[in-house]
């Protein structure tokens, strides 16, 4: 069975989704209510948590099939726990996708990660060496 994703960090960059996934997806922007999106200490990508009444924006790629889900599911490790949560679409509608959320929140910085600050060809160089072909 198919699954929306949600991304809210690296994998909202086509550079590094197509790195990972096999398939081609549709994807439009969305925002995931409730949630906020910290920086991780020491790392190049974030993690996102519950957070009432904040928002984090982000892409949702439809119906992504179950082994491309799965290489997304080892991509993101035991740091994540991929969850279902409602994401609003910019039409307004609200749609289910899974998405990861992060557990270890001790590693979390106070502040929040910029995709615009995003350093994208060191997160390519740290995690998808073996992926660049």
């Amino acid at each position: 069975m198919s699954s929306n994703i949600f991304t809210y960090g690296s994998l909202m960059f086509p550079e590094v989704w197509e790195k990972v996934v096999r398939g081609k997806y549709r994807s439009t922007q969305a925002v995931a209510p409730d949630h906020a999106r910290f920086a991780i200490r020491g790392e190049t990508y974030p993690g996102m948590v519950t957070a009432p009444g904040q928002t984090v924006a982000g892409v949702v790629y439809f119906d992504v099939t179950p082994d491309d889900v799965a290489a997304l599911d080892i991509f993101e490790g035991t740091p994540y726990r991929r969850d279902v949560l409602q994401v609003r679409l910019a039409g307004g509608e609200t749609l289910a996708a899974d998405t990861y959320i992060y557990l270890d929140t001790a590693q979390l910085a106070d502040a929040p990660w910029e995709p615009d600050a995003f350093q994208m060809q060191r997160f390519l160089d740290t995690y998808c060496r073996d992926k660049l072909a």
